[in-house]
């Protein structure tokens, strides 16, 4: 008598997040190095990401759109994956690879059952960088060294 193998068991779950609406927890532990999930979703150019979610225009700013090369932008808005649930932090545990233009997630350290996966976003945006622009991508990771916002590290000028 042949035995039916059992399911695997994802080693995610999406809940509700204490850093922004919801997030993506470990189930079990995931050791470091681990590919944990692929971000997906419709692939478009960067014009049409404009079109659909207008920064400018818009009451709050979109997280969904996750920058592959200068042609693609993934809309995890639109046949997403559970990645587009992954909160940003300013020290995270997580990071997104861009292996031959497919976004994936990988562990940057050992993930304890429980723990929330979270990776610096990390946005980058043209023109002036002013505290009216980092007001619209307020950070809420609670990180001992977090920056207040979610969009990339300031560059600091060489003396």
């Amino acid at each position: 008598m042949r035995s039916t193998p059992r399911p695997v068991r994802p080693p995610i779950e999406v809940r509700d997040s204490p850093i922004a609406g919801r997030g993506v927890f470990a189930l079990r532990r995931l050791r470091r190095g681990m590919r944990v999930l692929e971000y997906t979703g419709e692939r478009v150019t960067p014009a049409e990401s404009v079109r659909r979610y207008d920064d400018e225009r818009d009451e709050s700013a979109h997280v969904l759109l996750f920058t592959v090369d200068r042609r693609t932008v993934i809309d995890g808005g639109v046949g997403g994956s559970d990645a587009r649930f992954i909160n940003h932090s300013c020290e995270p545990n997580c990071e997104a690879l861009n292996l031959a233009g497919r976004i994936f997630i990988c562990t940057l350290r050992t993930i304890q059952p429980g723990e929330e996966l979270c990776y610096d976003y990390r946005l980058a945006r043209t023109g002036p960088r002013t505290k009216e622009v980092e007001a619209r991508y307020p950070c809420r990771c609670g990180a001992p060294g977090c920056r207040g916002t979610l969009l990339a590290p300031r560059r600091t000028r060489r003396g």
